[in-house]
């Protein structure tokens, strides 16, 4: 990053190839365009705001969520105008992650006030239940296809569903009691995985049963699965707490692991995020940098 010490919390890979970042101890938004090398930074208006996660727009526009500061930015990068929206309630601290739903509304987790938000983006108009369990660290975020919220309680052995009208919370609760899920993702047939960042597993959520299926990590219980996506239906995720960090392919239909070493030793890879092209952004927190993968296929077995 051009910024030392920025810390890239989150990645997002844009449309247009672009790679964006929360420079959360640098109070920026950064985009790097990989076939320029170019890097460009957005300074936020208000000091010390601590950007988080972010997300694009229909239209264009990243829309972050200010964790130090309590309150949902947007960002036009034509113009560089920052809004920010301030969350009602004081106890709202920590908003976290941010994801569209197909509508167009945006959803996000408040760790801190362990609360679930919603924003109209056409009315700046913000709603925010919380969440049943107290103390369960409302953190990774997902929608499905159906345009359900499902959240990680990294306080918790749980994992929430939020029904996108009413916003009332449905709790999944994992078998294991000292499960604790850190970061999700949603494959096609929209079952839910989450990373048990305490117990170093990866696991399974089927909304529709309620059934669990868990796999240790091959780093270990020490291993700290983080970071988490889909591919194609195929797992990746990084061991965050190895050294070097490992990025992990798990493929569900032969629960089978693949991982490969951090060249930079990834310094903990706490988010990534799906490319246009098909391969992966990670952001490299610890090492100021932020990290592309590309995907390639394997050849058949001869």
């Amino acid at each position: 990053m051009p910024t030392p010490g920025s810390r890239p919390h989150d990645p997002l890979a844009t449309s247009d190839g672009a790679i964006w970042y929360t420079g959360q101890m640098a109070n920026l938004l950064g985009r790097f365009d990989p076939k320029t090398g170019q890097f460009r930074e957005y300074r936020l208006k208000t000091a010390n705001s601590g950007p988080h996660g972010l997300v694009s727009d229909a239209s264009g526009n990243i829309w972050f969520t200010a964790s130090f500061k309590g309150y949902i930015g947007k960002l036009d990068p034509v113009s560089g105008d920052i809004r920010e929206f301030p969350l009602p309630d004081p106890k709202a601290r920590d908003p976290h992650t941010p994801v569209f739903d197909q509508k167009g509304t945006l959803w996000f987790t408040v760790i801190g006030g362990n609360m679930i938000g919603r924003l109209d983006p056409a009315t700046g108009e913000i709603k925010l239940v919380p969440s049943p369990t107290a103390d369960s660290l409302p953190y990774g975020l997902v929608v499905n296809s159906k345009g359900a919220p499902f959240f990680a309680e990294f306080g918790s052995n749980k994992i929430g569903r939020v029904d996108p009208e009413t916003m009332r919370i449905a709790e999944f609760v994992l078998p294991n009691s000292q499960a604790r899920p850190r970061r999700i993702a949603v494959t096609s047939d929209d079952l839910i995985w989450y990373s048990d960042y305490d117990r170093g597993y990866i696991g399974r959520l089927d909304p529709a049963t309620g059934k669990v299926a868990e796999w240790p990590s091959p780093g270990g219980g020490e291993s700290g699965p983080y970071a988490i996506t889909a591919v194609d239906d195929i797992i990746w995720y990084a061991e965050s707490a190895a050294t070097p960090n490992m990025l992990v392919r798990f493929d569900p239909k032969t629960e089978t692991f693949k991982r490969w070493p951090v060249p930079s030793g990834g310094g903990v890879i706490r988010n990534m995020t799906p490319t246009s092209d098909g391969g992966l952004a990670l952001a490299c927190s610890g090492v100021n940098m932020v990290a592309l993968v590309r995907i390639a296929e394997e050849e058949p077995a001869r």
